[in-house]
């Protein structure tokens, strides 16, 4: 008798979240007594504002919360999301056009299953964040990669993505604030990528999950309010994980056109059904407060983020650019593959990181993580001790390389 596969083909070829896995390795290292410092995973290192878990206490009371509530989410928390919408990025929608998520990374799927067909290609400009292309692949669709590096700041052009669109192109993912790289697409660029992807009657799929951690003088730009025209062909992808501290309460969303809302809905209904109600008041108290504590984080990342491009590019070797948003830094360390450190010789930015994890007791993400091999992710959400105390060590270590 023939032996059919254990695994479906489907499932076998998606990856293991990489950040998640590095993160993983780090905390069991930890657990076993070592000083491991982690740069892995992208989350705030500060606790969810008093405001937003005194809401989830007081409806965890409430017998309605013990129950079932619609699949797509509950109609307060949809008017509150367009509400945040309309005062955050001043992009009017509808409470009909949004789908409540467990995550941003259920909202990413839901979205590309709605309009993804076998054989639709979807432009990925890397670095991206390593969900997209398997949600993609799980979708039926095919992921075709647009690469930038530090040149040009991690910012893909019109004429690059041009050169990657066939017949069957049908979406582009458009990520600023961006993972991994930090980067900020400039309000004319931003309207330029729209207006190419109008003309070319492409949908896009932009994730605007870090649209409040910008520094300095860079703006935040929603592309569907940049390029209106293309609004029945966005898809909004948010939620309150990065800008309130929230990543394991499991809210995400999507906006969209209704019909699409609808579709994903569908989906929603038979995979997991409604978002746990007490996730959801707690995400309405974020939504509807003001970002007073927002602020307060952002700034920590801000000196944060100038802390440790300084120290990175005090590496021979390593040349990091300035991030202008989200709370990650993209060094390139193409400088110092082949060098021998401590007796290795790393020739990929994989063999680099794990020699920097078990020589330095540092933990970074490498960058076939995110499609770019010869760079390294490492998250600036973690205390501004363990931050500098991380670099130095890795500083130390690489200054061995000969």
């Amino acid at each position: 008798m023939t032996e059919r596969p254990r695994i479906s083909a489907r499932i076998s070829a998606i990856s293991e979240s990489a950040t998640l896995a590095v993160d993983a390795k780090a905390k069991a290292m930890k657990a076993e007594g070592r000083p491991v410092i982690g740069f892995g995973a992208g989350e705030p290192d500060f606790p969810t504002p008093d405001y937003i878990v005194e809401a989830a206490v007081e409806a965890a009371r409430q017998p309605k919360n013990h129950r079932y509530s619609p699949a797509g989410g509950q109609p307060e928390l949809k008017k509150a999301i367009a509400e945040k919408t309309r005062r955050d990025s001043g992009y009017e929608v509808e409470p009909t056009q949004i789908l409540v998520t467990n995550g941003g990374k259920q909202a990413i799927y839901e979205a590309f299953a709605a309009i993804l067909d076998p054989g639709d290609e979807v432009v990925v400009v890397a670095p991206y964040w390593t969900t997209y292309p398997e949600s993609i692949k799980l979708a039926g669709g095919t992921p075709v990669f647009v690469t930038t590096d530090e040149s040009t700041g991690y910012l893909a052009s019109v004429d690059q993505l041009e050169a990657a669109r066939t017949d069957r192109t049908k979406v582009l993912v458009f990520v600023s604030p961006n993972n991994p790289t930090g980067a900020v697409y400039p309000r004319d660029q931003v309207r330029a990528i729209g207006e190419w992807a109008d003309r070319h009657g492409l949908w896009v799929l932009t994730d605007e999950i870090y649209e409040h951690l910008v520094y300095g003088g860079t703006e935040f730009s929603s592309l569907p309010v940049e390029v209106p025209q293309i609004a029945d062909r966005t898809l909004v992808v948010n939620g309150v994980a990065k800008t309130y501290a929230m990543t394991g309460w499991r809210v995400g969303w999507i906006i969209g056109p209704e019909d699409v809302i609808k579709a994903a809905s569908n989906l929603q209904s038979h995979a997991t059904s409604n978002v746990a109600n007490v996730s959801q008041a707690a995400a309405i108290a974020a939504v509807g407060g003001d970002l007073a504590a927002v602020e307060k984080m952002r700034e920590s990342f801000d000196r944060r983020r100038r802390t440790i491009v300084r120290m990175l590019n005090e590496i021979d070797g390593v040349v990091c650019p300035e991030p202008q948003g989200a709370f990650y830094a993209y060094p390139s360390v193409k400088g110092v593959l082949g060098k021998t450190v401590r007796g290795r010789t790393p020739q990929t930015s994989t063999e680099l990181a794990e020699l920097i994890l078990e020589e330095a007791e540092v933990a970074v993400v490498p960058g076939e993580a995110f499609g770019t091999p010869g760079y390294l992710r490492l998250s600036y959400a973690l205390s501004d001790e363990d931050l500098t105390e991380g670099v130095s060590r890795i500083q130390k270590l690489l200054a061995e390389a000969q």
